[in-house]
């Protein structure tokens, strides 16, 4: 009786934890200047908003995310940036990889920061991406 117990509860928790490490796998696109934000770091900030509430709202079926970002310094010395994070149907079917443009929501924010280096500029850059993902995350998941 102890064995079908132990076995059980070790099934049990075996199978929680596999749902909580997988995150939702989202179809993910970045179309952004590289001089700004290479892809790497735009993946790693679009995870930090995928979540599970986020799927079920927004199955990884029928949607997908893109974000760019676009600037870079003038030469007045002042870094433009503008991040945008877009929220677009995949195209059916989904076996295609790819998206359609016609955005179900879009989430877009813009900075200027006066005499900075070109570091400031990429930090620049990856804060509004930042951003334009938690708005975006604020505006399909309610709390």
């Amino acid at each position: 009786m102890k064995t079908g117990t132990a076995l059980a509860s070790l099934l049990l928790v075996a199978s929680a934890s596999a749902f909580a490490a997988a995150p939702p796998d989202y179809l993910f696109v970045n179309r952004s200047s590289e001089v700004l934000i290479d892809d790497a770091t735009a993946r790693a900030l679009f995870g930090e908003i995928v979540s599970a509430k986020l799927a079920r709202l927004y199955p990884t079926a029928k949607w997908g995310f893109a974000a760019q970002v676009e600037g870079g310094i003038t030469p007045e010395k002042t870094c433009v940036v503008v991040a945008r994070v877009m929220l677009l149907p995949r195209n059916q079917p989904t076996a295609t990889k790819l998206l359609l443009f016609k955005p179900g929501k879009m989430a877009t924010v813009f900075d200027a920061a006066p005499n900075a280096s070109a570091a400031q500029c990429r930090d620049l850059a990856k804060r509004k991406l930042r951003e334009a993902n938690q708005a975006m995350v604020a505006a399909l998941v309610p709390d």
